[in-house]
């Protein structure tokens, strides 16, 4: 089962399935983003959130990949304009195949800043903030 929600994730993010990231995401999902303190909550500005991900980021690919029965832990690497970063995505399954939970974090400091000034940017824009 872990194997196909890999799989699955995999497709939203490489494919940039925006339709399949929709299917995946609980109506009540909770987004922990390491731009700001308070989670996002609602599958509305979370898909939102990581489709803007997804647009943002150049070079993007998983380093290393851990999963238990219904959790993720995905190290990955890309740039943003000229900043390498590091990061991991942490995503948290139901038993209905659903995400529940998707936490970013995200290092070092100034590709983070770039990542909020191009984030907060497009937010704004969509009325999010």
């Amino acid at each position: 089962m872990n194997d196909d929600r890999l799989q699955l994730w995999h497709n939203v993010v490489f494919e940039k399935d925006l339709d399949l990231l929709n299917e995946l995401l609980d109506e009540n999902v909770e987004f922990h983003s390491p731009t700001v303190w308070a989670p996002k909550q609602g599958k509305e500005i979370t898909a939102y959130i990581l489709s803007m991900v997804i647009d943002i980021f150049e070079n993007f690919e998983y380093n290393r990949e851990w999963s238990d029965d219904r959790n993720f832990a995905l190290e990955f690497s890309a740039s943003i304009d000229d900043k390498k970063i590091k990061g991991i995505d942490l995503i948290q399954w139901n038993e209905e195949g659903k995400i529940i939970q998707f936490e970013v974090m995200l290092r070092p400091m100034n590709g983070l800043n770039l990542m909020f000034e191009k984030m907060t940017d497009r937010l704004q824009k969509a009325g999010f903030l």
